[in-house]
């Protein structure tokens, strides 16, 4: 019988908490979600959260969500961590926060890690602040490709738009209509420094792209690059699963 996929519905996938070593010396806290059944994933997803000193953490809800679903509906990796000084149920990363300076090596680490775990078809997700952190720091590579949730460029300077241009490399931009730093005429504007990248204004969303159809949204759009082939994703799911509680 078919269950409806709803905002605590956690769907079968291989989980386990991971520990990211930087090159800096810090134990970073995370979770790497495979899809279930030992089956191959079809693309990687290293997500890099929003602002921790905003509430931003590894469980941010489009990401939580993210490894809740992917690994069974779109056969996707979701490796998610805690940047330094940032704490979440998993627990607390090393380090103190350092306004997108040190944090480069927390990125480095996380590409690092997917390198070793020999993941496929990486790409780097970032959201609000993570959206700066890639754009400043997650040019690698083994990088297949860039997407980006409500980018507010405040950390990321034109020169590092630049450098993402130059690699050729698919770099998708979803910006809320009612965002609430950047919102789409703009950024489709500053974004033309990327002539590869594709802006996508989504109507009637916000900054933290609160409400199920808007995380559905931004995990159709990522999953229609990564893996196509699982595109659109189903809203329903047949089989075994568990009901999160807070």
């Amino acid at each position: 019988m078919s269950t409806e996929i709803r905002a605590s519905t956690i769907l079968p996938a291989r989980r386990r908490p991971v520990t990211l070593t930087t090159a800096d010396g810090l134990d970073l806290v995370g979770e790497l979600a495979l899809p279930p059944d030992g089956r191959t994933p079809a693309g990687t997803l290293v997500t890099l959260h929003p602002l921790p000193t905003h509430g931003g953490f590894m469980d941010s809800h489009v990401y939580r969500k993210a490894a809740w679903r992917l690994p069974a509906l779109a056969d996707l990796a979701v490796l998610r961590f805690n940047t330094r000084g940032t704490e979440s149920p998993a627990g607390r990363s090393q380090g103190a926060f350092d306004n997108a300076v040190g944090e480069r090596f927390d990125v480095q680490a996380a590409i690092e890690f997917a390198e070793f775990e020999d993941l496929p078809n990486r790409w780097l997700v970032g959201w609000s602040f993570g959206t700066d952190l890639a754009l400043m720091h997650g040019a690698d590579p083994s990088i297949e490709g860039l997407i980006l949730l409500s980018p507010p460029l405040r950390y990321s300077a034109p020169e590092d738009l630049d450098r993402w241009a130059a690699t050729g490399k698919p770099v998708l931009v979803l910006v809320p209509e009612f965002d609430d730093y950047l919102r789409p005429e703009e950024a489709r504007e500053r974004f033309a420094r990327i002539p590869q990248a594709e802006v996508i204004g989504v109507d009637g969303a916000k900054h933290l792209w609160v409400g199920e159809k808007y995380v559905q949204r931004a995990h159709n759009e990522i999953v229609k690059r990564v893996n196509p082939r699982a595109y659109p994703l189903p809203t329903t799911w047949d089989g075994e699963y568990e009901t999160f509680t807070e």
